[in-house]
């Protein structure tokens, strides 16, 4: 989400101001003091606490990581990890080529997951492992992110992962599927109702939206009446020059990620509960995947809008928000369950943008209760 990039941003120059400290004060160390003595020879003098500190400053650019882990979350109890399982390239209806993962049996109830914007399907690991015992999970990389590519820059898009969508729902074959989607997942989602309701009613089985939006992101979360104000004249430019400059700015985000300071960045996105697994597996795809694709898909959030999508759909919905999620604010996801008749709304108490691997028990209950209830309701239909 375009807040998180900001505060990646942010903390990406804060990383670079203590490396370009360290390189000062061991300069300044090596460069020393040239004093005359008595006898009018001179000689360098050099003060050791430069020296130090210039290491010290050093060593946290490269290998704070850990330190930096260690103050900000809590320790685990159950770690989740970027690993994969087999998974296969299939052709998108965009052109894309897409990176699909299936687990549980083949002939269970099958959930497509639809992951959150710069992270890839992996960020579903407590959700594949607990919904797979009675699900077939597929689960797909968005174009651009992990493993999927698409087909040009320009196919990074809301539309473009709709169509998509289309295709990962086809791999169910005659059975409906339940949709879980998170943050762009969920406008993923949203973007399929409106674009083709008569698809998504045939299709679908029912529908989980987990802190997301309705429309420009930049409209629903914190403070956005100043991020629509900075959006022209700074956020455009800044992920245009982002896109330009991407080898760069991805040299930047990596020496971030081993400082440490992309992690303060993440935590911004987490509530009371976060454990240090889940801050580093956040950090570690929001690094690894590429700054331009994930700008490219920043730029696309400004220009969407689905305002009333989910009325236009008879499946059921589920809307799950965090009551402290700054990047999607609960209220928009009250707005989007409104919107379509009988829909389900909970808030989770004290997580935030990222809830569900904060409270992965309690989100993947809702969402195994209410795909249940869904799938049933369907093969009665």
């Amino acid at each position: 989400m375009p807040l998180m990039i900001v505060f990646r941003f942010v903390f990406i120059l804060l990383s670079l101001c203590i490396l370009g400290l360290a390189a000062y004060l061991l300069w300044n160390w090596y460069d020393g003091d040239l004093i005359r003595r008595a006898d009018g020879s001179l000689v360098r003098v050099r003060s050791d606490w430069l020296l130090w500190a210039g290491i010290a400053l050093l060593a946290l650019s490269f290998i704070g990581r850990p330190l930096v882990t260690l103050l900000l979350a809590k320790p685990d109890t159950d770690p989740t990890s970027a690993k994969r399982v087999s998974g296969t390239l299939v052709a998108g209806a965009s052109g894309s080529s897409l990176y699909v993962e299936q687990q549980g049996s083949p002939d269970a109830p099958p959930i497509v997951l639809v992951h959150g914007w710069a992270m890839d399907s992996t960020i579903w690991f407590y959700a594949k492992r607990d919904l797979s015992r009675n699900f077939r999970i597929i689960s797909w990389d968005l174009p651009g992110m992990g493993r999927s590519r698409p087909v040009s820059g320009s196919a990074i898009g809301l539309t473009e992962f709709a169509q998509d969508l289309k295709t990962v729902i086809g791999l169910a074959g005659d059975r409906k599927v339940v949709l879980v989607g998170h943050s762009i997942g969920g406008m993923t989602i949203q973007t399929l109702a409106r674009d083709d309701a008569a698809f998504f009613n045939a299709h679908v089985a029912g529908t989980v939206l987990v802190n997301t939006t309705y429309t420009n992101p930049l409209k629903t979360m914190i403070l956005s009446g100043l991020a629509q104000a900075i959006r022209w004249p700074l956020l455009e430019p800044l992920m245009r020059l982002g896109i330009l400059l991407q080898p760069l700015v991805w040299l930047g985000a990596w020496q971030s990620y081993f400082s440490g300071s992309a992690h303060m960045a993440n935590r911004l996105g987490f509530g009371k509960y976060v454990t240090r697994s889940q801050l580093e597996h956040t950090t570690l795809l929001a690094t690894r995947n590429p700054p331009g694709n994930i700008h490219r898909g920043n730029l696309a959030m400004f220009r969407w809008d689905a305002t009333g999508a989910m009325a236009r759909v008879s499946p059921p919905l589920l809307v799950l928000s965090g009551e402290l999620d700054i990047v999607t604010r609960p209220e928009a996801g009250e707005i989007i369950a409104l919107d379509h008749k009988g829909a389900d709304f909970r808030r989770i108490d004290g997580v935030n943008h990222m809830g569900f691997l904060e409270r992965p028990s309690e989100y993947n209950a809702a969402i195994e209760g209410f795909a249940l209830n869904a799938h049933a309701a369907a093969s009665v239909i």
